[in-house]
């Protein structure tokens, strides 16, 4: 079964419809909407630019992308235990300023921290909770685990479980726990269109 199909499945069936469609080619009129949104998703994306251009097309007013920059510095320490996930999210995110510039020339570049108790499970909001990484489901649930070479997955959540049970994780980031947001890479773009 396609992931898209999945989610789809997933939502509850109170809300409102959910129109099946790629971003690149949006079933939707010009100017359908006062807003449009992206929350990270353009890394998913086939064709970034098209998408892009749709969400621009489709919205009157603005256009708000929330992303990762993975050229920014971050205070998230995954990349100690698996550095290959650097560039995978170097060659799939791409530069911020690639996303920027297909929205026009009026964007907003807003850093975003990631909040200690934040519910989703992308891999900033574990930075305060290291042993969610160490089961499989919640790291399936994170693109950027797929993209690794062979073997540097096993490698680097070996590594992790190790330093958890050894007590080297504390030592080093165990000041995680209790602070409240982390300083990364998450970014939201607002643009006004037209």
């Amino acid at each position: 079964v396609e992931p898209s199909s999945k989610m789809r499945a997933q939502r509850a069936t109170d809300r409102l419809p959910a129109i099946a469609a790629n971003a690149e080619q949006l079933p939707l009129d010009d100017d359908s909407f006062d807003a449009s949104m992206a929350l990270l998703t353009v890394h998913h994306w086939s064709d970034r630019r098209a998408g892009l251009r749709e969400l621009v097309r489709v919205a009157r007013k603005t256009v708000v992308v929330m992303t990762f920059d993975p050229f920014a510095p971050t205070d998230f320490w995954i990349s100690e235990y698996v550095p290959e996930l650097i560039e995978v999210d170097r060659r799939r995110y791409g530069a911020l300023e690639t996303i920027a510039d297909a929205l026009g020339d009026d964007v907003r570049r807003i850093e975003v921290p990631v909040h200690r108790d934040c519910r989703d499970r992308f891999q900033v909001a574990l930075y305060a909770r290291p042993e969610q990484f160490l089961q499989r489901c919640v790291r399936q649930g994170q693109s950027s685990w797929a993209h690794l070479p062979a073997g540097a997955e096993q490698r680097g959540i070996q590594r992790l479980a190790d330093d958890l049970q050894s007590g080297r994780w504390e030592e080093r980031y165990g000041h995680l726990r209790s602070q409240p947001t982390i300083r990364c890479q998450l970014r939201l773009l607002i643009a006004r269109v037209k």
